[in-house]
């Protein structure tokens, strides 16, 4: 008889999901079976939740979503040396092929071949998860479970922070969701200099102050490019942290960054965005960078190092603590922006 496990499942295409018994994932000679302790909202989530055109597009159903996760192994496959029953871990969310120019070259990250946690294969949003063993990130046995299911959307924030210098350096962080946050965190915990945080959200820069940025702007209530410019005389942001992806936001963002300054963009634009290439980019000499996931997996030993010892402090970034069983509760506040991460409790009776 088919054992079965309570998951959060894309069903249909359409806006929402279903809390239903579906079948424990099997597993291959290269996986590894993870029991789920606790599993957080992404942002991509709430795009798959909704269903908007992206997801329309790249998801597939039905499937088990969500791809934020900690959790314990409970069993491996027959030609896994380096994981076992027991260990304490968390995932990368990128399976990639190996074998393209990306992944010989050390760009796995931007695999053409990508398949994608809980977006194209089964995710965590459920009682197990399988989890490739060349994919898993073994965790310090003293991160709990609600931090150590942060890293994979921490990997975003130490990647868009740290693809250049950054000591010493002006910070701009626009757009303070919960990715946003941590890359204030980041920046201050690698030596930059003053970090602004620019949102329309007030409740989130709120937040964004508790994570450390030293200045705030509302972006409704003063004009973002004039605000940044009054506050480095004149002269500009050298980092900038583009994390909307609004349109406006973005075009704002290349005009506020300093002549030669490092932007990195990680907002994903729902339309065109036309800006002037010449005045903002090329005439600036400005440093773009697109960031996608997580470098695989230099990105995750950053991590490793930034959380050891505290020197990188999430907990004020954490909420709300929900069941799987209240994931509509959860999704509702998770689109109100009124929360940082919303993190699922996996060690609780669930109600179907």
């Amino acid at each position: 008889m088919t054992q079965t496990m309570i998951g959060l499942v894309k069903a249909e295409r359409k806006p929402g999901a279903v809390l239903k018994e579906v079948p424990i994932p099997t597993y291959g000679p290269h996986d590894v079976l993870v029991r789920v302790k606790a599993s957080s909202i992404c942002g991509t989530d709430v795009h798959i939740y909704k269903w908007d055109d992206w997801a329309a597009r790249t998801v597939v159903t039905p499937n088990v979503f969500g791809h934020e996760f900690a959790g314990i192994v409970t069993a491996v496959g027959s030609e896994v040396t380096n994981v076992k029953p027991g260990d304490y871990v968390s995932g990368e969310g990128h399976v990639v092929c190996g074998m393209c120019k990306a992944c010989r070259t050390g760009n796995a990250h931007v695999c053409a071949n990508t398949r994608s946690f809980g977006i194209t294969i089964p995710g965590c949003f459920a009682e197990y998860a399988v989890v490739r063993d060349s994919n898993v990130i073994h965790n310090d046995p003293n991160l709990p479970p609600h931090i150590a299911c942060l890293q994979d959307p921490l990997g975003n924030a130490v990647q868009a922070a740290l693809s250049g210098d950054i000591v010493g350096k002006s910070v701009a962080v626009i757009g303070v969701g919960p990715i946003g946050m941590m890359a204030i965190a980041v920046a201050k915990a690698c030596g930059s200099g003053t970090v602004f945080a620019v949102d329309i959200n007030s409740y989130r820069l709120e937040m964004a102050k508790a994570m450390g940025a030293d200045v705030v702007i509302n972006s409704a209530e003063e004009p973002m490019v004039e605000s940044l410019m009054q506050h480095t005389g004149g002269e500009g942001v050298e980092v900038v942290l583009e994390m909307s992806g609004h349109p406006g936001a973005i075009r704002d963002a290349l005009k506020a960054a300093a002549q030669a300054a490092r932007v990195s963009l990680l907002g994903i634009p729902t339309e065109e965005v036309p800006f002037d290439l010449a005045r903002d980019i090329i005439f600036k000499g400005l440093h773009i960078e697109g960031i996608t996931g997580r470098r695989m997996f230099d990105t995750w030993y950053q991590i490793k190092g930034l959380l050891s010892r505290g020197r990188l402090n999430l907990e004020p970034l954490v909420t709300h603590h929900f069941r799987l069983d209240q994931y509509e509760e959860a999704f509702e506040l998770m689109a109100s922006g009124k929360c940082g991460k919303i993190v699922f409790s996996h060690d609780v009776d669930q109600a179907l």
